[in-house]
């Protein structure tokens, strides 16, 4: 009886990484797009429901007087809300580290942002419903009326990224 031992090529971790998320054997293909929608994804579910329970109330009109939406500050499951950003300083990009406290990025609604700016993220990103591998033989056309629905679904946010703070020389 003789063995015979051969040597594998031990593949790195990155290329392990890649055949998994590409691979079709897996019971849920996340492909590419799942690695960017799926974090997405869970943050916005995690914000929304943090922000649902205790989010501080938010300066919506612009003339300090703040209103609350969430269950902590006396609104019940039917009348709690995330309360949107300022009409102030409108929907823009307003990340935590560019606030001077975390305060302040509370009182001018940035949950709010946060969560649109993420589902935006995450519908963008996520595999049309008729991409390769499952039909390989779809036609382009089914990919660009998708790309044009995800279009016009994204400009009803009327989202427009700029930024009002004033600027200093």
């Amino acid at each position: 009886m003789t063995a015979f031992l051969e040597r594998h090529e031990s593949e790195s971790l990155w290329g392990r990484f890649c055949n998994w998320i590409t691979s079709t054997e897996n019971r849920l293909y996340i492909g590419w797009f799942g690695v960017l929608m799926i974090p997405t994804l869970l943050t916005i579910t995690s914000v929304f429901i943090i922000a649902f329970i205790a989010a501080p109330p938010v300066d919506i009109d612009g003339i300090r007087e703040p209103v609350s939406g969430s269950l902590l500050y006396g609104n019940n499951i039917i009348l709690g809300a995330i309360i949107p950003t300022s009409a102030a300083i409108g929907l823009h990009f307003y990340p935590i580290w560019e606030a001077a406290s975390v305060d302040e990025w509370l009182y001018n609604g940035s949950p709010y942002e946060l969560i649109v700016l993420h589902f935006l993220l995450g519908v963008v990103f996520r595999t049309p419903p008729t991409s390769p591998p499952f039909e390989f033989a779809s036609p382009p056309i089914s990919l660009l009326s998708f790309l044009l629905l995800e279009g016009k679904q994204t400009s009803k946010f009327g989202v427009f990224f700029h930024d009002n703070r004033a600027k200093t020389h």
